[in-house]
């Protein structure tokens, strides 16, 4: 059946489902509307039934009509439905991932100007493409919008069981070791971040991120309980573990009781490996506390971003001064241009364990 004006489609598939296929009927059980709305062509598929096997190929060539029948219509219909690749909403999904943007926008309501990176996606494509227009918001069923909250999440939820997926698939059964870091986010919340490392077939060392965790506390063993939860999710097996890196502070590399200890207990083969870039800058740390003129600078650099992190109007004048000093070193030619350069940065306080 070819026919999808929702308005019929239970009727027609309950006299389909009724009669059958090639079952012989008359005009009067079909309903009238296919009647008037079937084209030319062989009709012994769809009404009267199909008795005659001899005629069968002829039949058949009757049936599938030439280019633009119904038969080649419903056919492209299907393999169209099928190839969800070709769907606008994969097309936009694939680029916010591919460029890491967020899906969600804090007002998606009509009234908004910004609803959003997805929904105005799909808007600008709409607006600009008479064939999108037809298939997406009020032209599309109620019920396959996808431009809902929950909706939203949930394809970027089946977007990550993809991406673990590739990447599990990647290691294909190899050793593997971790790396992990934890810090708060803007909402203070304790977030852990996780990264695979391994060997893959090409012999290549791939880094992937698999996730940030939410833990409710920063002890060790908390954050081994949501190592092996995130790793066991993942269908990986943790006595692939070859491998832990992390930086320095306590419940990390805690002799007694720090996560490295933890794992090690139960995993021997998981060797410790301090993270080189917290090395580098314990060691520069540790060099330049000797250093009386380099110490007093940090001291005083603590002291300015008190002082100027305190107050929006100093901040203010501060990005004013800073905007001034770099248009006058580009009028001289004295300041390198290009990519992400002289962008403007936030004030951070110097940490010994923590790179800013």
């Amino acid at each position: 059946m070819t026919y999808s004006n929702p308005n019929f489609r239970e009727q027609i598939r309950r006299a389909y489902l009724q009669r059958g296929p090639c079952q012989p009927k008359s005009e009067n059980d079909m309903p009238q509307t296919l009647m008037r709305e079937r084209k030319a062509g062989s009709d012994v598929f769809t009404d009267k039934g199909f008795k005659n096997w001899r005629k069968g190929p002829e039949n058949f060539r009757n049936h599938v009509g030439q280019v633009g029948s119904l038969h080649n219509k419903a056919t492209q219909h299907c393999i169209d439905l099928m190839n969800q690749k070709q769907y606008v909403e994969t097309i936009v999904i694939k680029y916010l991932l591919r460029q890491g943007l967020p899906f969600r926008g804090h007002d998606e309501s009509e009234t908004s100007s910004n609803k959003g990176n997805y929904v105005e996606l799909l808007q600008f494509l709409a607006d600009h493409d008479e064939k999108v227009h037809a298939v997406v918001f009020e032209n599309a069923p109620g019920n396959l919008k996808y431009i809902a909250p929950k909706i939203q999440k949930d394809l970027v939820n089946s977007c990550v069981s993809e991406t673990i997926d590739a990447i599990i698939s990647d290691i294909d059964d190899a050793f593997f070791s971790i790396l992990v870091n934890e810090s708060r986010d803007v909402s203070i919340r304790e977030q852990m971040a996780v990264v695979l490392c391994y060997v893959n077939q090409k012999g290549q060392v791939i880094e992937r991120f698999v996730g940030v965790k939410y833990v409710s506390d920063t002890t060790s063993s908390k954050l081994k309980e949501v190592i092996e939860q995130l790793i066991s999710s993942t269908n990986l097996s943790i006595s692939r573990l070859r491998g832990q890196g992390y930086d320095g502070v306590c419940n990390m590399i805690g002799e007694l009781n720090g996560l490295k200890t933890h794992i090690l207990r139960e995993y021997p083969q998981a060797y410790y490996v301090h993270c080189f870039a917290h090395q580098l800058q314990l060691a520069l740390v540790a060099v330049t506390k000797g250093n009386e003129n380099i110490a007093t600078f940090f001291t005083m650099a603590s002291s300015v971003v008190n002082i100027i992190g305190a107050s929006c109007k100093r901040r203010d004048a501060l990005r004013e001064q800073q905007q001034k000093d770099i248009m006058k070193a580009l009028e001289i030619d004295d300041l390198e241009t290009g990519q992400s350069l002289n962008q403007e940065t936030t004030l951070k306080r110097p940490y010994d364990t923590r790179w800013n």
